[in-house]
């Protein structure tokens, strides 16, 4: 019997319609459109507004344009598996709440919580699940509502984020395609350079923490560029060499949308050309959970069944990982 492995076979994604551009962040910080496009490449980014919207609102609107794509009976999925950083609350998780938006009554969930690179640890999560045989239906979901935790006073971080979500299904395929492999890695001494410090179990909430602002993102940006370059770089290389890949044999680069100048470095470490970089940075800005499944959902029509692709992501704490995977499906 063929090897069976858990292919992508479907795309679905939202981003909120409010445009936050660079020259509406000049009002708020000192700043400005040329400093931030020279070092982020990011144009601009889109905020959820609304009264008691979280990041479940973001994630049904996904979810449900990937039910429609896919023509799948909500009752026939078996399983969701919520990347994000910023869930509706600290419990129930956010992806019981999805469930239950979507009408996906038979499935279970839960939240998982990885930074940046959430979305790659949730496929390959997902995957088992599909691999064993135990399920067919496995969505994987990954958003942020990075606004609600972003210091529009602290220019270090308020010109790089947005929010935005997208979901994929994974189904059993056993003609070669999907997932092939995956490298996943932590090293938790990152929290000193990318985390939120307050707000959790070691530091709740209280009088102090809020005034002193420790429920925002924080991040020191060189630290952070360095690790990012060198661990996305690393794991994909290694992925390319135990699947005796060169990157003539890749046709796309699915990188984290963290900063332009860490995807052009990470590419230009792994030899590829600019041709085979997916970038929507420009549009969306860095949306955590969501930027790889956003650029699935932005270039979806661009895939062909049988492509090479190589995703990778950096994240907060620290969290890194490359996945490779063939594409299923011609674009439709």
């Amino acid at each position: 019997m063929s090897k069976i492995r858990a292919a992508i076979t479907g795309v679905g994604g939202h981003v909120p319609d409010y445009i936050l551009s660079n020259k509406e962040l000049e009002k708020l910080v000192e700043t400005s459109d040329d400093w931030i496009m020279t070092r982020t490449g990011i144009k601009e980014r889109r905020l959820l507004k609304g009264e008691g919207k979280g990041t479940s609102h973001m994630m049904e609107i996904a979810i449900k344009e990937l039910l429609t794509k896919t023509n799948t009976n909500p009752l026939d999925v078996d399983m969701v598996v919520s990347c994000t950083t910023t869930p509706d609350f600290v419990f129930p998780a956010t992806g019981n709440l999805v469930c239950d938006m979507c009408g996906l009554k038979n499935a279970f969930s839960y939240d998982l919580n990885a930074a940046c690179s959430g979305f790659l640890f949730g496929l390959v999560t997902g995957s088992q699940f599909i691999e064993t045989g135990k399920y067919k239906k496995v969505i994987v979901v990954g958003g942020d509502k990075m606004s609600s935790i972003i210091n529009y006073s602290d220019r270090t971080t308020c010109i790089i984020f947005g929010d935005g979500a997208a979901a994929v299904m994974l189904e059993p395929n056993t003609e070669g395609y999907g997932i092939i492999d995956s490298i996943l890695r932590t090293d938790g001494s990152g929290a000193l350079y990318l985390g939120q410090k307050a707000g959790g179990s070691r530091r709740p909430a209280s009088i102090e923490t809020v005034t002193n602002k420790e429920h925002y993102a924080y991040q020191e940006g060189a630290t952070v560029f360095k690790h990012a370059v060198s661990n996305m770089s690393q794991v994909s290389v290694e992925l390319l060499e135990r699947n005796n890949l060169t990157a003539n044999d890749l046709n796309w680069l699915v990188p984290h949308q963290a900063n332009k100048r860490i995807i052009e470095a990470t590419s230009e470490r792994l030899k590829i050309g600019e041709e085979k970089v997916l970038m929507n940075i420009s549009r969306y800005g860095n949306t955590t959970n969501g930027t790889i499944p956003l650029l699935l959902w932005d270039y979806e029509k661009n895939f062909k069944k049988g492509d090479n692709i190589i995703m990778a992501a950096f994240g907060g704490g620290f969290t890194w990982g490359s996945i490779y995977l063939k594409w299923a499906y011609e674009p439709k």
